[in-house]
């Protein structure tokens, strides 16, 4: 009977270490905690509830078998998505980028007269007009060319003194001399009365410029009165294009750039000109500033009163990160991208944006790096998954092998526009006429010059750009490249073909960044 009881009891014993040790496993199992060398437990999720965990093995709401999430997975809350679910989804990516911040403006300008070439012709006495030399509207006239004749009872009795003034000199010469310069008598013309010493009956008023007459309000007989305009007469050589510019755009907008003007009558070509004018006023209503352009004018083909096309081209920052428009998500308070990463995952990042740039790209200034790979289609369905789940992992581990880059076409890595093969090689060519007087006229196609009949030829667009200006003030000069020499302390007019000089301006020095994913900030405003 002893050994008996003594059997039971070793039983007893050895049945509670078995279950001491079973209970002390599931223990560790459901605390997280297990042997050297095995995987811990994080928590167990559902696979068909987003968001709903337990830090113990049991079945979700859906009555499904919760899976066990492990430490190490899904680190900085990366979502992992098998590749058929990606495919699925649509996802597609982009590489983040590096290149210039450019912007181009486009707006609508009117052709003016340039107000300093206009000049009204007028009379400082009373008197008829005896002849009309210049009859009609649009008739292009010479300076020093006879426009009429006038009598005046004042201009005869002046042309009368001085010729008796003459024949005794002194003062009284002088005096009479200088009545007549007054009356606008031209030097020609006192020194023929002087040698004759008979008055005329009429004098002739010459055109004071060389130019088209656009006003004429005189006819043959009229009398005039002191003061009244007679004429208007414009140089056409040179034109202003008013344009209006949102106030946004103001900042990418510098005196000297280079403008483009396209005519609706003219589609082959377009007239290179140059801002000299920015307006410190801005439209209420439109909220619009007016940028002034001035224009030479071979062959008259810009007309004052004429629409014209404008298209100014702007370089925010030479060397910037950029990112596709489409790949950033903006919820009003920051603005998010999804990397893609090896093994099918993708992570969530905040960025900085700096300005828009062309080919609907941004200018990032802190966030990504050049060379990584964004999402830009479906996006959203991450976003929703990133926002219920915040900080776990939100699907299940793809079971299969990730698909080699480039099997997927939503992999394949997109062609920058700027070296896309679709684009025409002769986009980045123009054609000018090789007279510099006619070189601020761009042409599409190779041809004859049709103001002088010279072959054009051909020249990159890199080319142009260099033309333009920027920064500091240094000095002024004229904003044809040709009189690029010209070298003037103050504003004013080109000695040599009339136009505004325009201040010639250098480059501040870039402050190098802190960090190859921050690029120096561009001025301008964030759009």
């Amino acid at each position: 009977m002893k050994r008996i009881l003594v059997i039971l009891g070793a039983v007893l014993l050895v049945a509670g270490a078995v279950v001491f040790f079973t209970r002390s496993r599931a223990s560790s199992s459901i605390s997280g905690k297990s042997a050297p060398g095995e995987r811990q437990v994080k928590y167990y999720k559902s696979t068909m509830m987003l968001g709903e965990i337990s830090q113990a093995p049991r079945q979700d709401s859906m009555g499904m078998d919760m899976v066990p999430v492990y430490e190490g997975e899904n680190d900085r809350g990366a979502i992992a998505i098998d590749p058929v679910t990606t495919q699925n989804m649509g996802l597609r990516t982009a590489l983040v980028t590096r290149g210039a911040v450019q912007r181009i403006i486009r707006t609508v300008g009117m052709i003016d007269f340039d107000e300093t070439a206009l000049s009204d012709v007028t009379t400082k006495f009373k008197g008829w007009i005896e002849k009309l030399y210049v009859d009609s509207t649009g008739r292009q006239v010479h300076k020093g060319e006879p426009l009429f004749e006038i009598y005046s009872p004042d201009l005869y009795t002046a042309q009368n003194e001085y010729a008796l003034a003459a024949t005794r000199g002194g003062g009284l010469k002088e005096s009479a001399r200088t009545k007549l310069k007054y009356f606008d008598v031209s030097p020609e013309q006192i020194a023929e009365l002087e040698k004759s010493g008979q008055p005329k009956k009429t004098l002739s008023v010459s055109a004071p410029r060389d130019g088209i007459v656009v006003e004429k309000m005189v006819v043959e007989g009229q009398m005039v009165e002191a003061g009244m305009k007679l004429y208007r007469v414009a140089d056409l050589s040179t034109v202003w294009v008013q344009a209006q510019v949102y106030e946004q755009d103001l900042g990418f907008i510098k005196l000297g750039q280079e403008a483009l003007v396209s005519l609706s009558y003219l589609p082959d070509r377009k007239f290179r000109g140059r801002v000299t004018y920015i307006y410190p006023t801005v439209d209420e209503k439109t909220r619009t500033a007016k940028v002034r352009m001035e224009f030479h004018n071979p062959g008259f083909f810009l007309k004052p009163g004429m629409f014209a096309t404008v298209q100014i081209e702007s370089e925010i920052a030479d060397d910037a990160v950029l990112v596709p428009d489409m790949a950033v998500l903006r919820s009003g308070e920051k603005n998010t991208v999804f990397i893609a990463l090896d093994g099918g995952k993708f992570e969530p990042r905040t960025v900085t944006l700096g300005a828009r740039s062309e080919n609907y790209t941004y200018q990032v200034r802190s966030g990504l790096e050049a060379g990584e790979r964004v999402v830009t289609s479906g996006q959203f369905m991450l976003d929703s998954e990133s926002q219920l789940r915040e900080a776990i992992q939100k699907m299940i581990e793809p079971q299969a092998p990730p698909a080699a880059p480039g099997e997927h076409g939503e992999n394949k890595p997109e062609v920058p526009v700027a070296v896309s093969a679709a684009m025409p090689v002769d986009d980045s060519i123009s054609f000018i006429c090789p007279m510099p007087e006619h070189i601020s006229i761009k042409y599409q196609r190779p041809g004859k010059c049709p103001i002088c009949g010279m072959g054009l030829v051909p020249v990159r667009n890199d080319m142009l750009k260099k033309l333009q200006p920027g920064g500091k003030v240094d000095h002024y000069t004229c904003p044809m490249p040709e009189h690029a020499d010209v070298n003037m302390t103050k504003p004013g007019k080109c000695p040599r073909c009339g136009m505004t000089l325009i201040p010639v301006m250098i480059a501040p020095a870039l402050t190098p960044a802190t960090e190859p994913a921050t690029p120096p900030p561009a001025s301008g405003h964030q759009h």
